[in-house]
């Protein structure tokens, strides 16, 4: 589940009156919780007057933001889990969450994907369908699980418990969830659509009623939005970074439905997951308990207590994972970034006999991060509230960057 999916049962409680609606600060939650609401003008400025799938500027952009947040965001819950002493005692206490399961999960992608195509009942590129299939429906309800969190975590800052849990839940998996599913859909977007939708849903019909399918769509977001809005606004502690991610999310989901080019909802809405989790995980590292342990430990301490030194750690392994990853996740269609920074390297790769093994360990990643961020970011269980003291500390936090 997404980064801070489970943020609303076990909060600590705040002091009266000193509830602080930010999770770091105006400037700091602007840039990394909320970047729907710059990213949203600038995505649409960078397609503005070309007719290209693929608009130049805007393809220059999400190159960029792939290489520096795609996998630092992937690896972000790993990180937390298993290279922080905050998240130590709960890897002692509970080894079938955060060691056997994602030790199993291995075995299998591995078990699945490294027999040819002879050693199994299905050839190995029924499998990969198969698992494609899988991982494209569990990242959509994990998309939609991080803007739940999100929302949950925003309303408890701000002193309100409970309450809107169930409706902040509904709205993030309809509008964040269903609708972006169905507006894949119309764009023909969603992967290996003729496999498993095309069959159910005709393509022709489906063409026909785009044009209302969006209507009908954009009323459902623009209304739903504006009624948990009003719920806001009435609420007795309102949050202003609340109301402004639900006009975030609103905002992507109708570029969804509304702009032309499939492309531009991609970056925009992948960058904004990616940005949002690498924000989180840097948070929630911040507050770890300082060791005196190894030098490594404490390295990764010194690492973990600056929040720009962890970003630059993720961005980094972002990039150097970016030619191994890129095998599994881009089809032959590209665009391939990885050769843009690797070159004949990363080009090698995708015909190389690592094949196999590396779309292996690209849905491996992939499912570890759901399950991983679920695990570190289960806030039901008061051992990982107290880990994770950086997210739901009860402190004020005035700074602003």
């Amino acid at each position: 589940m997404s980064a801070a999916s489970q943020a609303v049962v076990a909060l600590p409680a705040r002091t009266e009156g000193r509830a602080h609606p930010w999770m770091r600060g105006l400037v700091w939650d602007a840039a990394w919780m909320l970047p729907a609401l710059w990213l949203a003008p600038l995505v649409l400025l960078l397609s503005q007057g070309s007719d290209d799938p693929h608009p130049p500027p805007l393809d220059v952009l999400y190159c960029g933001l792939t290489a520096l947040f795609w996998l630092g965001h992937r690896v972000g819950s790993t990180w937390l889990a298993y290279c922080t002493t905050a998240y130590r005692p709960l890897l002692r206490a509970d080894p079938v969450r955060f060691v056997v399961v994602p030790c199993a999960i291995a075995v299998c992608c591995f078990a699945i994907l490294l027999p040819d195509d002879g050693a199994m009942p299905w050839s190995r590129a029924e499998r990969v369908v198969v698992l494609a299939i899988v991982d494209y429906l569990l990242v959509t309800y994990h998309f939609a699980a991080q803007h739940f969190g999100v929302l949950s975590v925003y309303r408890t800052r701000a002193g309100r418990r409970g309450g809107l849990r169930r409706l902040d839940r509904v709205y993030a998996l309809v509008i964040g969830g269903v609708l972006v599913l169905a507006a894949e859909v119309v764009a023909g977007t969603v992967s290996l659509i003729d496999v498993w939708v095309d069959p159910w849903l005709d393509p022709d019909w489906v063409a026909s009623a785009a044009g209302t399918i969006a209507d009908v769509a954009t009323i459902i977001v623009c209304a739903s939005t504006m009624g948990m809005l009003l719920v806001e606004a009435r609420a007795t502690r309102p949050s202003l970074p609340r109301a402004l991610y639900l006009v975030g999310l609103a905002l992507m989901v109708v570029v969804a439905f509304e702009v032309r080019i499939p492309f531009v909802f991609v970056v925009l809405w992948t960058a904004q997951h990616w940005i949002v989790s690498v924000g989180l995980t840097s948070l929630v590292a911040e507050a770890e308990p300082p060791t005196v342990r190894s030098r490594w430990r404490r390295a990764l301490h010194a690492i973990n207590r600056r929040p720009w030194a962890l970003v630059l750690a993720l961005a980094a392994l972002s990039v150097l994972l970016l030619p191994l990853m890129e095998v599994e996740a881009v089809d032959d269609a590209g665009p391939f970034y990885a050769e843009r920074i690797f070159g004949a390297f990363a080009a090698a790769l995708r015909t190389s006999s690592w094949v196999p093994a590396l779309v292996a360990l690209g849905f491996t990643t992939g499912f570890w991060h759901y399950w991983l961020d679920r695990a570190v970011f289960r806030f039901s269980d008061p051992r990982v509230t107290g880990a994770a003291r950086g997210l739901v500390a009860e402190q004020l936090r005035s700074e602003a960057g």
